[in-house]
C-alpha cells in the first residue's frame, strides 16, 4: 500500500481538510483500541495513517501561516 501524495491533501478545501484530520484521528484511536484488545490484524496501518495525518496537519499549518502573512 503506497503512501498518499501530499498534493492530494493540498487539493482539499478547508472544510474537507478538517474532516479528513478528524477522520484520521478517529482511525488512529480505533487502531489503538484494536491493538489493546488484541484484534489488530495489520499493524502497518499505524504508519500509513500517521503519515496521512502528518500531511494533513502540515497543509493546515501552511494555510494558517499564509493567511497570517497576507
Amino acid at each position: 500500500m503506497p503512501f498518499p501524495k501530499i498534493s492530494e491533501a493540498r487539493d482539499l478545501s478547508d472544510e474537507q481538510l478538517a474532516q479528513e484530520i478528524t477522520a484520521a484521528k478517529k482511525q488512529l484511536f480505533d487502531l489503538r483500541l484494536q491493538k489493546a484488545t488484541r484484534q489488530l490484524e495489520k499493524p502497518a496501518q499505524f504508519k500509513h495513517i500517521r503519515h496521512r495525518l502528518a500531511q494533513l496537519l502540515t497543509v493546515e499549518g501552511e494555510r494558517k501561516r499564509a493567511s497570517e502573512s497576507s
